[in-house]
């Protein structure tokens, strides 16, 4: 048996109409065409979306855990305001204050009279044992400084 054309059909027959034995090429190609697009959007859709680590990272921020945990919560919650509140901590620039209270710190234990470092070896941590380790005891020869209280009436 022969395949004919049905004697209605125009004998001119567009390119995208597949044969009965043939293969649907227009079909392939939008298939690989569908398949690049969502890949292509989905990974501009992650570029987009960590912006504010990338942002953060490249600039050496300090809130860059903190951003990074925004961005994760903005992905898993679909909640944009995370995504928004992470992109203006990663564009701010927080001042970085352990500088300034460190020499803080260490001007009062020289004024107190107590060596570099060791301030707060006498505080008590969350169990209430006193922070001291072996290595960082004071010698015997060194008295331990006495705080004498301010009259503040006189």
């Amino acid at each position: 048996m022969t395949a004919s054309l049905n004697p209605a059909a125009p004998h001119h027959l567009p390119a995208f109409i597949a044969g009965p034995d043939g293969t649907d090429v227009f079909m392939t190609v939008m298939a690989v065409v569908l398949v690049v697009a969502v890949l292509a959007i989905g990974l501009l859709f992650l570029r987009i979306h960590t912006l504010p680590e990338r942002i953060a990272h490249k600039g050496h921020k300090l809130q860059f855990e903190i951003v990074a945990v925004l961005g994760l919560l903005a992905l898993f919650t679909h909640i944009h305001l995370f995504w928004v509140i992470g992109l203006l901590l990663a564009l701010i620039d927080i001042p970085n204050f352990g500088g300034v209270f460190g020499r803080m710190a260490g001007a009062l234990e020289k004024i107190a009279g107590v060596p570099p470092g060791e301030g707060a070896a006498d505080v008590p941590d969350e169990t209430g044992v006193p922070i001291t380790h072996p290595e960082e005891t004071r010698p015997p020869s060194q008295p331990t400084p006495k705080l004498v209280p301010l009259n503040k009436g006189s």
